[in-house]
């Protein structure tokens, strides 16, 4: 079962992005009035230096995965085509130029677009690129705040489409953990069994992943300093040194042997959990474990611990995941406006 997390935001902090968004469309209203008034051409005289604009254009031609519009990408093959796409830019319009390549500048590269300040749009992106580079303890704070709230949005995002915190999925990713929690719990021997029209191919692949799942355990369970009869995978070992010691069972044994198979029997009817170790959990704790488990895994996202699988420089700079946000300010305000009626 997924756990779905909800934290309390500050309505002033979604509306600083309502500003951004407002600050991006007066740029352009203000843009559409220098082209009316003239104004556009009395800045063109005020250009980057050409050291400076050529040396800018060099450094990014250089990199690989640099973007470029689909428009230019068939002509953006060699190191001096990507340059000279970059140097034309660059000159015709520094604002669009910061505004894609603005991130992979330098402070000192930066300091070459002061000449250009006049320009508003110009001005705009630089003292929020500088923002994001140097930022004040405020900045840094209300960075953190969109921080957690975007990766809480993606986290929701995640539960709602119900792959990635799946046990299957939550297993691949920390073995040991599940073991701990939900996979000791469980009959281990029923993860190699074919399964209903699984073809034979898929079902070794599967046991191959398995073996390699339950490798991991083990090599956990090996540096944590785990008595080696509690290592996953044992219970057979166990059960075959067992049979060798006791060799012909008794009467009494037999009989005994006959109880715990006819308590297993009802532990089965009732829905109830053993494995191979005899520890037995019912439905409600099985569960219990399960969310456990979850909310670890999910915990584990939140604070930046899933690198390996996700993007998080992708999540943490994604503005559109603000508008889950909105939507749940406004979901608030509508709940607290019907609630007072």
């Amino acid at each position: 079962m997924g756990l779905i997390f909800r934290c309390q935001i500050n309505t002033a902090e979604v509306f600083s992005r309502d500003q951004h968004v407002s600050a991006k469309i007066d740029t352009g209203y203000r843009f559409r009035y220098r082209e009316a008034t003239g104004e556009k051409k009395k800045m063109e005289g005020r250009v980057l230096k050409d050291a400076a604009a050529e040396e800018i254009a060099a450094r990014l031609s250089s990199i690989d995965d640099l973007y470029f519009p689909r428009a230019v990408q068939s002509t953006a093959a060699s190191s001096d085509q990507r340059k000279s796409i970059l140097l034309d830019l660059l000159r015709r319009d520094p604002a669009v130029f910061l505004e894609r390549y603005g991130t992979q500048l330098s402070v000192d590269e930066l300091l070459a677009f002061d000449a250009l300040k006049h320009d508003y749009e110009v001005d705009w992106h630089l003292k929020n690129l500088r923002k994001k580079i140097s930022p004040t303890s405020e900045e840094l704070k209300s960075r953190s705040v969109a921080v957690r709230n975007r990766r809480l949005a993606y986290l929701n995002k995640l539960v709602s489409e119900g792959q990635y915190f799946s046990e299957d999925a939550m297993r691949d990713r920390e073995p040991y953990l599940h073991h701990e929690y939900v996979g000791k719990f469980q009959d281990s021997m029923s993860r190699n069994m074919a399964r209903p029209g699984e073809r034979w191919s898929e079902t070794l692949m599967r046991r191959a992943e398995e073996a390699a799942l339950v490798s991991r355990i083990r090599e956990e369970q090996q540096r944590l300093g785990v008595a080696e009869c509690d290592w996953v995978g044992n219970e057979k070992m166990e059960e075959s040194e067992e049979e060798s010691e006791q060799g012909v069972e008794t009467e009494d044994e037999e009989e005994e042997e006959e109880k715990q198979t006819g308590a297993s029997s009802s532990l089965a009817e009732a829905g109830g959990t053993e494995n191979k170790q005899g520890t037995v959990l019912p439905p409600e704790e099985m569960q219990e474990m399960m969310e456990q488990f979850t909310s670890i895994m999910q915990q584990k996202f939140l604070s930046g611990e899933d690198h390996e699988h996700l993007d998080y420089t992708k999540i943490d700079n994604d503005e559109n995941l603000d508008d889950h946000w909105l939507r749940e300010v406004g979901l608030d305000a509508e709940e607290k406006y019907f609630g007072d009626d």
